[in-house]
């Protein structure tokens, strides 16, 4: 009988990949400063730019240049305050000043709290005022926001930076005459007692912070998307970092290709771990190019830099490789995707028909893995040479250990195949979360010397070691006394032709109190059209009756989080104002 503790996945792995790991003991700025020394002229940021008519451009940015840079703005953090241990909020989305403030930060001792830039003041305010950090770093765009939470935080000083700085000449000639006001981003002043982001790059060039960090000092607070309550930051150490980077690491590095001409399409938000590991640390450990993409819900800009700059990798999520697969402009011919040679798919399941849609329209290879903000930030991916299970999200990574442990007790092992929470323990796991002493104990709990987070997750794993998340275990329903999975019931719908996405959820049922119904929402394909009886008989032949939703709702866009995660407590919450409105 197969055991979790005998890792039957390490035998599943891809020939060359190791299953023991060495880390360096080192912080994860080390890898900035040692990259720029090695290659100090090579592009590491490309900031994208359409100019009307003239067509698209890109301006670079070096290793050396954001290496040189990042000291500026680190010393200038230790002039204002900033002492070891420090949060400072940067509120911003993919940009240069992002990654020169976030490698800022580490430099300077600091801990990065990045939050989603796009939030209202309320929501934006809970964040930086949860972490106590007292100094912001944002772009002009988002200044009056962050000013206007100010009050309700303990922030003293704000930093603003101009997206237009990195733009190539003649766009960012365009863009002041002819954007720069029409799109928000033109700032006439900082206020008294902030600063110009520009400014500071200028007083400290050449300095550095000397600030002797640690492999066990804080990094990141990352905060939970907050999908299923109160969003939480996740501590996690600069060792889990550099662990969770080198153990993706070991997998890119098996296409044998040179890092030094690799180019990340770089979507994916760096306000989120996902970005900050999969795209800028390893992108930045490796010597590879970061095409920076603010906005990947604009897919006109993300495929015009796909068909500009011909990116080699693409760590994304389903929502927009489908929107991808069903865009006029690709679905046309006119934009080639054969340079995408290997696509890491995360934050939600991936369907098996956009997975092998996008594989045939690229040539390319797209494997779907798992993650957490509590294990910073890949835990599970699918092999990239050998079998890829449909539904499966892959096999741990180097260096983890799993359990499937039962859901009734939260302790005993169970037998493989059978479903239960998924409890991971490896050293990419976080140490708590902020300031909440019984959330953390809730999720790591000690057992045989090592420290295991129990993940929510509902999953089972196969006698090979392949993963598969059934559900979410707040997600759950009861629907007849029967325990139903929105997520299995939504693959399902997914499949039919006309779905371009569904959400599902339980709701009150609006008949029998005290009990669940089942409700989808669905979002059609352009110019596809479907009836709620053409879903119910859809589902029929996969589903038992009681998993079948018997009230489905068609929408235009379903509420996601800022990486694609679909919210269902969104969902939840326009069923009770459909109600309250009726």
């Amino acid at each position: 009988m197969v055991t979790y503790a005998e890792r039957p996945w390490i035998k599943s792995y891809d020939d060359g990949l190791l299953s023991s790991l060495e880390f360096p003991d080192v912080p994860l700025h080390q890898f900035i400063k040692d990259t720029a020394k090695r290659i100090p002229n090579e592009t590491a940021l490309i900031t994208p730019a359409a100019l009307p008519v003239l067509g698209r451009s890109g301006k670079a940015t070096t290793y050396a240049e954001l290496d040189r840079a990042s000291d500026a703005i680190a010393a200038a953090l230790v002039d204002l305050g900033v002492k070891k241990g420090d949060r400072v909020a940067i509120v911003m989305p993919n940009c240069v000043a992002f990654v020169v403030s976030f490698y800022a930060i580490l430099k300077a001792g600091g801990v990065v709290a990045a939050t989603n830039p796009t939030y209202p003041a309320d929501k934006m305010a809970y964040q930086i005022n949860d972490c106590d950090a007292e100094i912001v770093i944002t772009l002009t765009m988002f200044y009056d926001t962050v000013k206007q939470m100010q009050a309700k935080t303990k922030v003293t000083t704000v930093i603003a930076a101009n997206i237009k700085e990195y733009l190539p000449g003649l766009a960012k000639f365009l863009f002041t005459i002819a954007r720069e006001k029409k799109d928000g981003h033109y700032l006439e002043d900082v206020k008294n007692g902030d600063y110009w982001f520009q400014d500071l790059l200028t007083k400290y060039d050449g300095q550095q912070s000397n600030v002797v960090v640690s492999p066990d000092d804080l990094a990141l607070f990352q905060y939970t998307g907050g999908t299923t309550g109160v969003s939480k930051a996740a501590m996690a150490q600069h060792k889990a970092l550099v662990a969770n980077m080198l153990q993706l690491e070991s997998i890119v590095n098996l296409f044998n290709f040179p890092a030094e001409k690799d180019i990340f399409l770089g979507g994916i938000p760096f306000f989120h771990v996902y970005g900050l590991v999969v795209v800028v640390s390893m992108s930045v450990y490796r010597g590879s190019q970061i095409v920076l993409v603010p906005n990947a819900r604009d897919i006109d800009d993300v495929l015009g830099n796909i068909q500009t700059f011909r990116p080699t990798l693409f760590p994304g999520v389903p929502a927009l490789y489908n929107a991808i697969n069903n865009h006029p402009r690709v679905t046309s011919g006119e934009i080639d995707l054969s340079s995408l040679r290997y696509c890491i798919s995360g934050s939600a399941p991936l369907p098996l028909a956009t997975k092998e849609e996008f594989e045939r329209l690229s040539g390319g290879s797209v494997r779907e893995g798992f993650g957490m903000s509590e294990a910073p930030t890949a835990t599970h991916t699918n092999p990239i040479f050998k079998e890829n299970r449909a539904g499966s999200i892959g096999l741990p990574l180097p260096e983890m250990d799993m359990r499937i442990v039962s859901l009734d007790d939260g302790e005993t092992d169970m037998p493989v195949g059978e479903i239960g929470e998924l409890a991971m323990a490896g050293p990419n796991v976080m140490i708590g979360y902020h300031g909440m002493p019984t959330e953390t104990e809730n999720v790591l709990r000690e057992k045989d010397g090592k420290k295991w987070l129990f993940t929510g997750d509902i999953a089972r794993m196969d006698e090979d070691g392949y993963f598969y998340i059934v559900d979410r275990k707040k997600d759950m329903a009861l629907i007849g006394g029967y325990n139903v999975y929105p997520a299995a019931v939504e693959n399902v719908i997914k499949s039919h032709s006309a779905v371009l996405e569904v959400g599902v959820a339980a709701i009150p049922h609006p008949e029998k109190v005290g009990q669940e119904a089942l409700k989808a929402w669905i979002v059609l394909k352009p110019g596809e059209s479907a009836t709620t009886e053409d879903i119910m008989k859809h589902c029929e032949g996969s589903l038992a009756a009681y998993e079948i939703p018997r009230r489905i709702s068609f929408i235009d866009e379903l509420p996601k989080s800022a990486v694609g995660k679909t919210l269902r407590r969104e969902l939840i919450r326009l069923e009770t104002e459909e109600r309250e409105n009726a």
